[in-house]
């Protein structure tokens, strides 16, 4: 018996990934995309970079999207995701880097 597709290659039941509207901000407020920081955005002031890795965390975008948008290397974005993980918010000051990351210098 053949299942109905509504698209080639899908059957119905197969559902699409649908992003979430908003996430919880590194503020703890609601994120969406909207408040995220443009894609020109020159100076990455530590709230910005925390803003983009809490709408990858998210799903709000891929780590591709991200990358693209922001042209940003996967290298760059992983380090702040780690720095954030390792020391919070605050460890994306660049004038901490020697404080929170000295085997990088």
């Amino acid at each position: 018996m053949a299942s109905k597709m509504d698209t080639p290659g899908r059957a119905m039941t197969d559902t699409i990934p649908v992003r979430p509207r908003s996430v919880i901000g590194p503020d703890g407020q609601r994120l969406t995309r909207h408040d995220l920081p443009p894609a020109d955005t020159k100076r990455w002031v530590i709230r910005r970079k925390a803003e983009v890795v809490a709408a990858v965390r998210g799903d709000l975008l891929s780590l591709d999207e991200a990358c693209e948008y922001y042209n940003l290397s996967h290298e760059e974005f992983e380090c702040w995701r780690k720095t954030i993980d390792r020391h919070g918010i605050q460890g994306l000051r660049t004038t901490r880097i020697k404080k929170y990351r000295p085997h990088q210098l």
